[in-house]
């Protein structure tokens, strides 16, 4: 992944729309004193009604957006996951799959006919999702791959009110959390707040050598998935460390990164609407956060490995059968998904089950467990 400095310039409209957040912004660092903390200024960069990066009606998935997600890459991935829930639904004697944030649509399209092709179809599939335009274009995609699925497909505005049995699946969820922006000065933590320089938004000056984060939301967010389940299992894949490795030494700027137009950058006080805010996930905050939810940790483990659990290469297999001219470019999705050097070891995939006590095939092979 190549961090860059040089962005393309915003169109009048997209600046347009930054600057009505950016007011909105200023409004709240002049009403709290000069300054706000960091997680605010995410939050409201990321969802606020109407203007965030997530909220708004800006692409952001795929060629013509920010950033490209695996299951952009190849339904090898989806399908992969559709194994695993198949498991849990098999076990469970059905139930429903709840995606959280589901994109563009194309990993419940996909998940959702391979499904009805191993013969496991969810009783429901269920989507959270907060963005009106991918909400649009999620039905799209469904009508397009899968339209005679669609009426299991529901949408939902909240968390359901009563609890699921089956399994809650979330891809890239957890970084797209806002967080608490720190530096350590003389050994103690210093929150970072974000104020105004002129026009532009700086963060206020502390003096430390280094500068990390941290998510505060997280317990009440895996209390809250605890709630949501009533059986079965919650599945989260997404990029981050274990907590040694997060908070190593050497990480000195952390790992905030912002995603504009397939630019990856560093700078998130820029074009506050436009881009993605991102922070790589603390693994081992997870854990203990499911932990104390009274979830039980199903696994974990690298990307890389869990597809290979979840018959990966038996479906790479059947699709170059199915078209043998497409041999490259299957090849070149799978080395993507699993490639140490590409997503296969920086992402990760972790479980955990609530009134579910068998072994889950994705974790079958090559646990990381002892490094949370």
């Amino acid at each position: 992944m190549r961090v860059t400095d040089t962005l393309p310039t915003p169109s009048a409209e997209a600046l347009a729309h930054s600057e009505q957040l950016a007011q909105r912004i200023r409004a709240a660092i002049e009403r709290d004193a000069g300054s706000i903390p960091f997680r605010e200024f995410m939050q409201m960069a990321l969802y606020e009604p109407g203007l965030g990066y997530y909220v708004a009606g800006l692409r952001k998935i795929g060629k013509d957006g920010d950033f490209i997600t695996a299951p952009e890459i190849s339904p090898l991935f989806s399908q992969c996951l559709a194994n695993q829930c198949a498991q849990v639904l098999t076990e469970l004697g059905g139930g429903d799959i709840l995606e959280l944030g589901a994109g563009s649509g194309i990993m419940a399209a996909d998940m959702l006919a391979h499904l009805e092709n191993i013969g496991c179809l969810p009783d429901h599939y269920l989507i959270l999702d907060l963005s009106p335009e991918l909400r649009d274009r999620q039905r799209q995609t469904l009508q397009q791959h899968v339209p005679h699925l669609l009426e299991r497909v529901e949408w939902l505005d909240r968390l359901p009110a009563t609890p699921l049995r089956g399994v809650i699946v979330g891809n890239e969820v957890l970084d797209a959390m806002p967080v608490e922006l720190f530096t350590l000065v003389d050994g103690e933590k210093v929150i970072r707040h974000v104020t105004t320089q002129d026009k532009d938004f700086a963060l206020v000056a502390v003096e430390g050598d280094y500068t990390s984060e941290f998510n505060p939301a997280l317990p009440a967010w895996m209390r809250s998935m605890a709630d949501t389940l009533a059986a079965g299992v919650l599945l989260l894949i997404d990029y981050g460390y274990e907590h040694a490795d997060y908070y190593r030494p050497e990480r000195t700027a952390g790992t905030l990164l912002c995603h504009y137009q397939h630019r990856v950058h560093a700078n998130p006080l820029i074009y506050p609407g436009l881009q993605d805010i991102t922070a790589s996930v603390d693994f081992t905050a997870v854990a203990n956060a499911g932990l104390d939810a009274s979830l039980e940790l199903a696994g974990y483990t690298t990307q890389a490995m869990f597809l290979a659990n979840s018959g990966l290469e038996t479906l790479f297999i059947q699709a170059l059968e199915a078209n043998p001219a497409k041999q490259y470019h299957l090849a070149q999705q799978v080395r993507t998904l699993s490639l140490p050097a590409e997503m296969g070891e920086r992402f990760k995939a972790i479980a955990f089950s609530k009134g579910f006590t068998p072994t889950l095939d994705g974790f079958r092979l090559a646990s990381r467990q002892h490094y949370l």
